[in-house]
């Protein structure tokens, strides 16, 4: 069964709208692996947004699923990952300034870069992950680097697909194979939701791990947070 990895950069963002601790990160952490989820996922920024660097060190005791940490691996994010020490880290090229991930690395002009920097992970037990476009070269110069898994990059499918068009998910099909073949381990993520996530994970072959955040939480708005983790599970266990 694909793993459903829960990110809860929104549940911090409301927290940090009024300060103080309300909603406690923690415990919804607690609770979402209590509903059933497989993995708890944060994306801490420079600007601390959402996320605070903190929040990393009070979760790792509290994780016993899988704790993936993803980011732009920048100095303070390189060391926050080697002290806390998560089951994943997945590497994304944002931008200090971006809204959200917009785009996988070019694994070609950044392979020496990203070859240190996973060997550095990889030396003190982290699995690694890189963010990556539906692009074959690139997740063929992915392979070199010495990466564990890709993170299929998946807003372009699901733009589409709400529109109709399910051959969106071929490239992501391709890609998949490739990356199986290469030795690569297959997570996604990025405006996966319950409208799209079982057409998705029926499709693509080897999907290890699907990381959801915005549209998970943004639907237990309407169908509470419990209900609508187990309706991701039951959605992925069609397929297992």
């Amino acid at each position: 069964m694909t793993k459903l990895s829960v990110n809860i950069n929104k549940i911090a963002t409301l927290r940090n709208s009024r300060g103080g601790n309300t909603p406690d990160l923690v415990q919804v952490a607690v609770d979402i692996q209590e509903f059933g989820a497989q993995g708890i996922t944060i994306h801490p920024r420079p600007d601390e947004r959402h996320i605070k660097y903190k929040d990393a060190y009070a979760l790792k005791p509290v994780v016993i699923t899988e704790f993936n940490i993803e980011g732009n691996p920048i100095k303070k994010f390189i060391d926050l990952v080697l002290e806390t020490k998560p089951t994943q880290v997945t590497l994304v090229p944002d931008a200090v300034d971006a809204l959200t991930s917009n785009a996988g690395w070019n694994t070609i002009t950044h392979q020496d870069f990203l070859t240190e920097v996973i060997e550095e992970f990889k030396r003190n037990g982290i699995r690694t992950s890189l963010f990556m476009d539906s692009n074959t070269s690139l997740i063929e110069a992915a392979a070199k680097t010495g990466a564990d898994r890709i993170e299929l990059y998946t807003e372009g499918f699901a733009s589409q697909y709400e529109l109709g068009n399910e051959k969106a998910i071929e490239p992501y099909i391709e890609s998949a194979k490739l990356a199986t073949n290469l030795g690569l381990g297959i997570n996604a993520g990025h405006d996966l939701s319950l409208n799209n996530i079982q057409f998705f994970a029926q499709n693509i072959p080897n999907l290890l791990e699907v990381s959801i955040g915005h549209a998970l939480i943004s639907e237990s708005l309407y169908l509470g947070l419990q209900n609508v983790v187990n309706m991701y599970l039951n959605k992925l266990r069609v397929l297992s």
